[in-house]
C-alpha cells in the first residue's frame, strides 16, 4: 500500500491514529508481526484474530511487570494492580487542618502544586517510615473522611509503535506565522516527549512543558505529534499548521504520574487549549475524577483513547470517565480492532492499524492501536472548537455524531461507540478504509 494511503496524517483536517500507547518502540515478549500467525476467533465480534493481535492486548501487562522488575524500589500495584509511586499519596485542595493531622501522624508534604487553572491545588505526601502505601492511603481518609485522597497512579501507554520502515522526508521550509489577528488552531496533547527535529515537525508551531524545559523524544509522542500536526512532501497530520501544546509527563521513564498529569492539565487549562488528546491509560482515582470534572466544567474536551487490553478488560481511564470522549480504533476493512476495549467508554471509532507515522532520529515507523485512532477524533473536535466553553463543546460532539458512520449493531453500541469518523475527509484515507 503506497505509503501515502497509510499515514493518517494524510487528512486535511483531521484523522489521526488509535488508543493508549507508551513511548517505547520495542516491548519485551512482544513477538514481531508475521503474516502467518495461527488465529482464533474475537469473542465479542466473531471476526478472525492473529496471534499477533493477542499478544498486543498483553503489551501494557508486560510493561507493568517490566516496571515493577526494573524499578521496584519506588514503583508497586494497589490492590487492582495498578502501577503506584511507593509511599507516596496524592491530596486535592486539603485544607490546612489535614495537613496538620497529617503531618502529626508521621507524613511528609513532598511537594504542593498549585493548579490555578483548575481552582484547584494538589499536595503529594510521603507516608512515614515502615508504613505500606495502602495503610498511608487508609490512614489518610480516616483523618480526613471528606478530603479527597489517592495513590499516585502511573499512567502507561497501550499502542505499538514497530521499527523504522520508511527514510524520513526531506525537510521543509520554516512558514512564517500568521498575523497576530489571524486565529489558529490549537491542540493540546499529554503524552511522552516529541521529537521536533523530525523533518515532519520542522517548523511546526510547539508550545512545550514538563520536564524541567529538557526535551527528552520518545516514540509515541512523536508519532502522534505527527499524525496531529506533521507536515513534508508525501506526508501530511491531521492539523498541519496547528499549534500544538504538547506536555511530557514521561520525561524518560515508562509510566507518568498522576501528580505529573495534573500539572499538565493545569497548564493547558491556563491556555486554555479548547481540545486535549490523552494517550494514556490506566486507574480510575479519586484525584483524575476531580480533574477530570474540572476541565469539563470548563469546557475544554479531554479525547482520550479505550486502550487495548482486550475485549473483556475492565475500564480504563481516563477514557471510561463519562465526560471524557473515549476513542476505539478499527482496521481498513472498518473492522474493530480485537485487541480493543469494549464497553460505555467507547463514543467513536477511527482508523487505528496500518499506520506510519514519525519516528525518533528520522524515518516513520508502523503503528497500530486506540492511541493512534485517538487524533482523528481529537482534531476533528478542535477544528469546530476554538477555545473552551461548555455549550460549544456540547455543539462539537453533537456536529461530530450526526457525521459519523454507523457500524456493528444499529445505533451506539458497546464496540464503535456512535460510529466510524474521519473516512471521507481524504481519498487516500478513504482508500485505506475500503481496500
Amino acid at each position: 500500500m503506497n505509503r501515502l494511503l497509510k499515514i493518517v496524517g494524510i487528512l486535511s483536517i483531521a484523522a489521526g491514529a488509535a488508543a493508549g500507547a507508551i513511548a517505547q518502540i520495542n516491548v519485551p515478549g512482544l513477538p514481531p508481526p508475521l503474516p502467518t500467525l495461527p488465529q482464533v476467533t474475537d469473542p465479542v465480534t466473531g471476526t478472525l484474530r492473529t496471534a499477533q493481535s493477542t499478544a498486543l492486548a498483553e503489551v501494557r501487562k508486560l510493561r507493568v511487570r517490566e516496571l515493577l522488575r526494573t524499578e521496584r524500589a519506588t514503583v508497586e500495584t494497589d490492590p487492582d494492580g495498578q502501577p503506584i509511586i511507593r509511599r507516596q499519596i496524592g491530596s486535592l485542595s486539603p485544607s490546612p487542618a489535614a495537613l496538620d493531622r497529617a503531618r502529626a501522624e508521621g507524613f511528609t508534604v513532598l511537594r504542593t502544586e498549585s493548579l490555578d487553572g483548575l481552582g484547584l491545588s494538589l499536595v503529594v505526601l510521603q507516608a512515614p517510615e515502615r508504613m505500606s502505601t495502602r495503610r498511608a492511603l487508609k490512614r489518610l481518609r480516616e483523618l480526613d473522611p471528606e478530603g479527597s485522597y489517592d495513590f499516585n497512579h502511573l499512567y502507561l501507554g497501550a499502542g505499538v509503535g514497530l521499527e523504522a520502515v520508511q527514510p524520513a522526508p526531506p525537510p521543509v521550509p520554516q512558514t512564517a506565522a500568521p498575523p497576530a489577528s489571524a486565529p489558529i488552531a490549537r491542540i493540546g496533547l499529554v503524552d511522552s516527549g516529541i521529537d521536533s527535529a523530525h523533518p515532519v515537525l520542522a517548523g511546526a508551531h510547539i508550545e512545550r512543558h514538563g520536564c524541567d524545559g529538557v526535551s527528552m523524544p520518545a516514540v509515541h509522542g512523536t508519532a502522534v505529534a505527527s499524525l496531529l500536526i506533521g507536515r513534508a512532501e508525501g506526508f501530511q497530520g491531521v492539523m498541519p499548521g496547528a499549534a500544538l501544546y504538547a506536555a511530557d509527563i514521561f520525561c524518560g521513564h515508562v509510566g507518568g504520574s498522576m501528580s505529573l498529569l495534573a500539572v499538565a492539565l493545569d497548564w493547558m487549562a491556563r491556555e486554555r487549549v479548547p481540545v486535549v488528546n490523552i494517550s494514556l491509560v490506566g486507574a480510575k482515582s479519586l484525584l483524575l475524577t476531580g480533574l477530570v470534572r474540572a476541565m469539563t466544567a470548563r469546557g475544554h474536551l479531554l479525547v482520550a483513547a479505550v486502550g487495548n487490553d482486550g475485549p473483556t478488560a475492565p475500564p480504563l481511564f481516563p477514557a471510561a470517565y463519562p465526560d471524557v470522549v473515549g476513542v476505539t480504533g478499527v482496521d481498513g476493512k472498518r473492522r474493530v480492532l480485537p485487541e480493543a476495549c469494549r464497553g460505555e467508554q467507547v463514543d467513536f471509532a477511527a482508523l487505528g492499524a496500518g499506520l506510519e507515522a514519525a519516528a525518533v532520529g528520522g524515518g516513520f515507523g508502523e503503528v497500530r492501536g486506540t492511541s493512534y485512532a485517538t487524533p482523528i477524533v481529537a482534531a476533528l473536535l478542535a477544528a469546530s472548537l476554538s477555545a473552551p466553553d461548555p455549550a460549544m463543546a456540547q455543539s462539537a460532539l453533537a456536529a461530530l455524531e450526526s457525521v459519523a458512520v454507523d457500524l456493528g449493531n444499529e445505533g451506539v453500541d458497546p464496540t464503535y461507540g456512535k460510529g466510524l469518523v474521519g473516512a471521507d475527509l481524504h481519498p487516500g484515507l478513504a482508500a485505506a478504509l475500503n481496500p
